[in-house]
Order: C-alpha cells, then structure tokens, then sequence
C-alpha cells in the first residue's frame, strides 16, 4: 500500500466513523442515565432531511446543522414523554420512533430528492496539516470531525471529573436512591434524553450536508442501529466507543475500495456492502458470550422505569 491509498483510506475511515461517534456517544449518555432509546435510526433521519432542507433553503450549513439538532431534540422530547411521563415501555417506544421517524423523513424529503448541495470546504490546520501520512488525513477535515473528538474529550471529563456526571450515572444505577436524596430523577432522565436525541440530529446532518451532500431516502443506512451496537460493543465507555466507530468506518471504507479498485473478486458485490453489518453482528454476539463484560459496566436500571411517587 502506497502512502497516498493509506492517507485517503485513513481520511475516508474518520470521516465514516465520525457521525457514529457523535451518535453513539449522545446515546451513550442516555444509557448512563438508565434510558434506553431504540429510535436512534429515526432521530438520525430526521436530522438529516431537517438539515437538508434548511440548508438548501438558507445556504447555511450551520443553520442546516442547528435544524438537525432541534429536529432529534424533537422527536427525543417525544420518546421522553411517552417513557418517562406515560411511562410506555422504552423498548417499543424506541422501535416506534424508529419506525415513524425513518418514514416520516422520506415523505418529508421527497421534494429534494433530485437536488444536490454545495460541498461545503474542510477546515485545514496549519502545520500539523503538513504532516507526513496522518496530516492530511486527520486535520484537513470537515468541523463536525473535529467537534467529534471535543465531544469525545468533554464528555470524558464530564462522566468521570465532574459532580454533574457522578449524578447522571447515579441516577442510571439507582434512581430511587437519588431521588431519596434529593436529585431531580426525571428532569435529568429528559435531559439526557434531549442530549441523545440532539447528538443523533447532528449524526444525520452531517450524513446529508458534509459527508454526501444531498438527501435520499435511506441514507442512514442502519447507522443508527449500528451507533447502538456502538455503545454495547464498548460495555458503555467513550474511548471504546471512539475505537469503535473507527473499526466499523474502516469497515465501510474497505468493502467501497475493493469495490472501486477494480479487484477480480469472487464474492458478490451486495456482500461486501453488508460487511459493517456482519462486523456489528460478529461483535455483539463475541461480547454476549461474556455476560460479566456487559453487567460490569451496564447501569443497573437500564431501560426500567421510574416514577418517584412510587
């Protein structure tokens, strides 16, 4: 492998990984928070379309990023108050939102179906830019790449430094003890929901206005139940969870430059783009087979509801 092919596989692969760190870290927040939200796949459409379409309109990437936030901080306000005001079951509340969120965005985005953005230019840090292999792969790249790696690093410091996040994951062990002592159970359950639904908003607005600059339905692909893997696949921790992303972005990338290079290859070419999938399904059944990896690090009342007055 020459060192041009290893830079663009190397560029490729953060830039495949970064919507799944941005999601599964937003996830991952509401799991440490005892919530377990299935409707990443629709939050992450959603966002998407929104973005599109606000940018189409406005010529603004950023106005289009915002809408994609405040489009997965929607339909997240949805799965919180049937789950944590109803209290509905999180497990079919999340495929529902799923569901209704992927085809709500396909009928939304129909009229841009035939219309292609801008490319918006990569931001290129002087200097470490000009290193040798890695410089141009990994600091000439899209904003929302490097805004991955700042959210990787805060929330870090915010599970495991600070008091805000010491209570966040009390409330995901023992919600009835931090009530007992006063914590806002539910306020903090919404908010981290909030937070999940607005990282998957910027998931799928960086899939629709930076990564492929357009909308088509389906785009998602199964990211946002791959960026659920994610965060099993890291038994909940967000250094895993960034070596993750990058293991299955490097995944996609293979099975696209097998495919354009032009290998005589026997296996079918619907095979080799289904390798993320095989890779995520390997993976999740490796880690099951060790149920005291999972235990050891899955907040105890993942998915259980809590009502305080109980």
């Amino acid at each position: 492998m020459d060192a041009s092919l290893f830079t663009s596989m190397l560029f490729a692969t953060v830039v495949a990984g970064t919507p799944l760190i941005i999601v599964a870290l937003g996830l991952l927040v509401n799991e440490k928070a005892g919530v377990l939200n299935l409707g990443a796949e629709g939050m992450m459409a959603m966002g998407a379309v929104a973005a599109f379409a606000v940018t189409h309109e406005s010529g603004n990437p950023w106005l289009g990023v915002a809408a994609g936030l405040g489009a997965g901080m929607a339909m997240a306000a949805l799965f919180g108050i049937l789950t944590l005001t109803l209290m509905a079951n999180q497990v079919a509340s999340g495929l529902a939102l799923a569901i209704f969120g992927v085809g709500l965005a396909a009928f939304v985005g129909k009229p841009y179906e035939a219309v292609a953005l801008q490319a918006v230019p990569p931001i290129r840090i002087p200097f470490i830019a000009d290193l040798p292999l890695i410089g141009e792969a990994l600091y000439n790249q899209q904003a929302l790449v490097y805004f991955s790696w700042a959210l990787f690093w805060g929330l870090l410091w915010f599970l495991h430094r600070s008091r805000a996040g010491l209570v966040l994951r009390a409330v995901g062990e023992s919600p009835a003890s931090a009530h007992a002592i006063g914590y806002p159970v539910i306020r903090i359950r919404y908010l981290a929901v909030l937070f999940g639904g607005a990282m998957a908003g910027i998931g799928g607005a960086f899939l629709s206005v930076f990564y492929t600059p357009m909308w088509a339905e389906g785009m998602v692909a199964g990211r946002g139940w791959i960026a659920l893997a994610l965060v099993v696949f890291a038994t909940w921790r967000p250094l895993r969870v960034m070596v993750g992303a990058y293991l299955f972005g490097g995944v996609m990338i293979t099975q696209l430059f097998i495919q354009g290079s032009g290998l005589q290859i026997d296996f079918p070419s619907q095979l080799l783009s289904s390798l993320p999938y095989w890779a995520t399904i390997v993976v999740l059944v490796a880690i099951s087979r060790n149920r005291n990896t999972i235990r050891l690090n899955s907040p105890v009342s993942l998915g259980k509801p809590y009502r305080p007055d109980a």
